[in-house]
């Protein structure tokens, strides 16, 4: 699929976010401290939503339903299944890590772009 433009970057503010669609992936658009990241919006492990999790200081996403953390640039673990206490552990034990996928992103003539590429 490419480069897409997806929004006006005026649309974005600091510390926002916005879903958008492109093609048939949902993309999170964050942006954290000045610096845009594009995520899927699908978590990896419940394949639940992703807009609503905690951006932390370090820059990872978690997941509101089970609180993993994915690195908001690399979409790498950082931290996996860690709640419920308990059934946290049962659900890291029967689902195995994977990363978040992440897109790269540009500004571009005041609209934000993503590079998709289709697997």
């Amino acid at each position: 699929m490419g480069w897409t433009k997806v929004i006006a970057a005026e649309s974005l503010e600091p510390n926002g976010r916005q879903v958008v669609k492109v093609g048939a992936r949902k993309i999170l658009l964050v942006n954290h401290e000045n610096q845009l990241y594009a995520v899927d919006n699908t978590c990896p492990h419940l394949k639940m939503p992703m807009k609503n999790g905690k951006i932390t200081a370090d820059g990872a996403i978690v997941c509101p339903i089970h609180r993993s953390a994915f690195d908001l640039g690399t979409g790498e673990v950082k931290d996996w299944c860690p709640w419920p206490p308990g059934v946290g552990k049962v659900l890291s034990m029967i689902s195995q890590q994977k990363t978040l996928p992440v897109f790269p992103v540009r500004v571009e003539e005041g609209s934000i772009w993503v590079d998709i590429q289709e697997e």
